[in-house]
């Protein structure tokens, strides 16, 4: 698992790369927590290219979310990621967006 933190129009990106499980989420989680405790813009997590994610992945967003409340968005997930999504009903607590760019900003198309 590997993160790669950008700027892009004001908010932060996190493009989130590989597989996500107990045993390396963690950091994804302090990504989440330095985020909350910097800056006020969008925080997106760019899930197209997460082949794997867990429970405890899910737990991480959802600590995310509390933590930074609707700053915090989810982006493009891999085919994986929206199934999981779908299957959780995890787009009723997180917004999900088709791309990072409609997460960025949501009134302009991707």
């Amino acid at each position: 698992m590997q993160i790669v933190p950008r700027h892009e129009r004001g908010a932060l990106v996190l493009a989130v790369t590989g597989d996500l499980d107990i045993d390396n989420v963690a950091p994804l989680g302090a990504a989440l927590e330095n985020a909350s405790l910097e800056g006020t813009g969008p925080v997106v997590v760019d899930l197209s290219d997460v082949s794997f994610a867990d429970s405890t992945t899910v737990n991480v967003l959802l600590q995310g979310q509390t933590a930074l409340g609707p700053r915090l968005r989810l982006a493009a997930p891999s085919v994986f990621m929206e199934r999981l999504i779908g299957v959780l009903g995890l787009d009723s607590a997180l917004p999900v967006f088709p791309s990072v760019a409609e997460a960025i900003d949501p009134g302009l198309p991707g």
